[in-house]
């Protein structure tokens, strides 16, 4: 199975009490569990709904969680702990 990412950009972003929802701008939309990123997982709803989507949607910054997430890394399901630090 192949799985497209050349330049996901994600439109909006939502959440429910466990889950991540992106909504991508080809259509396409990812669900994510919230627990698969410890820093998300512990934030408040006022935490997860203070974010800023970076540049045309390659990424999503959390100021309030010091959280960045890209796009690209969120399609390939890559964990915090698979980063090279």
């Amino acid at each position: 199975m192949s799985i497209s990412v050349s330049n996901p950009l994600i439109e909006k972003l939502s959440f429910s009490a466990s889950e991540m929802t992106l909504s991508l701008k080809d259509g396409r939309k990812l669900i994510v569990p919230l627990v698969f990123y410890s820093t998300l997982a512990s934030a408040t709803t006022s935490q997860l709904n203070n974010y800023s989507i970076l540049g045309d949607g390659e990424g999503i910054h959390w100021e309030d969680l010091d959280e960045d997430l890209s796009t690209r890394g969120l399609l390939l399901g890559t964990k915090p702990s698979d980063r090279v630090a």
